[in-house]
């Protein structure tokens, strides 16, 4: 078997605003496997700021992976302990070298065309009058759950628009937030209740990850329902992710395979979490088509029954041309639309 890797740098039509600052290109890293005249493609897709691998030598670990690459799976991902957006990469050009179609990880009446995934749309920060266009025409567009990133402007000023939103949107519409870890806690629950008046869904991260006595408490006292995101980055001992959750007692979890380690280490959580009656939704992690491709089929097979971050795909304008593409709130999958991945392999 041969390995490589190849870096990519996807570029944002618009700049994307967040509670870090504003992101205008991402890089990420496409692991190719080769074996017998078979290929299998993957995507790491490192977050920089965000994930647990943005470290020094994270290329070096890509080419001892590609050295190693005929080693054993257990002693690989061992080795790769800490890198968890290398393990996902990993994990998706093995299942795509096993599979019969390279980019059909996981049939579905999804990969089918069949069914769709239902999504949200996602508003980024911005100006007050940039954000209402974005989502005038995430409405128009007919969704029914909307994310929006908060945390940066004024809160006045920020739970101002939200009205505006909940008023343009109606009763029916489902309004997530995310805070990105920008509240403190000292001002966060009364923040948090604030924002209850607009009948908000659920809150993602409000304040900074590792403040576990401070989130235990909002946890059990906010008025919305918290959804744990960044406090499950860097993880990934099983007993750990226990305790975590049984302290905490998040309502939901957000599960992001490639800051997570991949599909085991987020079906670990996602067992935890069912035994302690904790739901949980899938989000991509800004990855290119490649990665945003397998996260969507393997979670069309986890029957979650709520709208999934998946919609990311569109934000680049210089994404792989791929089969997938959302129509109304729905990600979908054309099985007669090919892959244009032609800059990666020549």
């Amino acid at each position: 078997m041969n390995a490589r890797f190849k870096k990519y740098s996807l570029d944002f039509k618009t700049p994307g605003g967040t509670s870090r600052g504003v992101l205008r290109q991402k890089d990420t890293w496409i692991l190719i496997l080769e074996s017998n005249g078979k290929r299998g493609i993957g995507e790491c897709a490192m977050f920089r700021g965000l994930s647990a691998d943005d470290v020094p030598g994270y290329e070096d670990k890509l080419k001892w992976l590609c050295e190693h690459i005929e080693n054993d799976h257990t002693i690989l991902n061992q080795e790769l302990t800490g890198f968890p957006s290398i393990q996902f990469g990993l994990e998706q050009a093995q299942q795509s070298l096993a599979s019969a179609d390279d980019f059909i990880l996981f049939p579905s009446d999804f990969t089918a065309g069949v069914e769709g995934i239902v999504i949200n749309g996602l508003v980024w920060m911005g100006a007050i009058e940039q954000m209402k266009a974005q989502v005038e025409t995430k409405l128009q567009q007919g969704y029914s759950c909307i994310k929006i990133k908060i945390g940066a402007l004024n809160f006045s000023e920020e739970l101002e628009f939200l009205q505006e939103v909940r008023k343009m949107g109606g009763t029916g519409l489902e309004i997530r937030v995310d805070a990105n870890g920008a509240f403190s806690p000292e001002d966060a629950l009364e923040k948090l209740k604030a924002l209850a008046k607009l009948d908000i869904h659920s809150i993602e991260q409000p304040i900074s990850p590792g403040q576990r006595n401070d989130m235990q408490l909002l946890c059990k006292e906010s008025p919305i329902p918290i959804a744990l995101d960044e406090e499950l980055i860097g993880i990934f001992n099983s007993e750990e992710k226990k305790k975590l959750l049984e302290r905490l007692a998040p309502p939901y979890i957000i599960l992001k395979p490639s800051l997570l380690g991949g599909f085991g280490h987020c079906e670990q959580w996602m067992e935890i979490a069912s035994r302690l009656g904790i739901r949980y939704w899938v989000t991509s992690a800004l990855e290119s088509n490649i990665g945003l491709n397998a996260i969507a089929q393997w979670t069309a097979g986890l029957g979650i029954n709520m709208p999934q971050g998946l919609g990311t795909g569109g934000l680049f304008a210089n994404n792989f041309l791929s089969p997938l593409y959302v129509e109304g709130s729905y990600l979908r999958y054309d099985p007669d639309m090919s892959w244009d991945i032609q800059t990666l392999i020549t």
